[in-house]
């Protein structure tokens, strides 16, 4: 699992890839630190290169979230594949991000 953030204007964002499993998560968790820090911009989720996420994905995915929402950022996910989709849409999380 690899996780790049990209700070752009007013944007931040993180580019995933590869298997966002639990194994991953506890990195993963500490790679994304830096978009806590950047709660006040626009956070973009890049899922192009993601190949799977557990729900200790998602948990980092909502904590991300959390953290956006007091300073009235938006979270938008980009380019999740099919089956990240169907999860997405079994968690209900396609009502908590926006998904371009």
């Amino acid at each position: 699992m690899k996780t790049e953030i990209v700070a752009s204007g007013n944007q931040v964002i993180a580019k995933f890839s590869g298997r966002l499993d639990t194994a991953a998560a506890v990195q993963t968790a500490e790679d994304v630190k830096p978009l806590m820090e950047a709660a006040n911009k626009e956070i973009i989720l890049d899922c192009t290169a993601l190949e799977y996420i557990s729900s200790s994905g998602l948990r980092i995915f909502l904590g991300i979230r959390k953290e956006a929402a007091p300073h009235g950022s938006k979270v938008i996910v980009r380019n999740i594949n099919a089956d990240i989709r169907q999860v997405f849409i079994m968690t209900g999380f396609v009502s908590l991000f926006e998904i371009q």
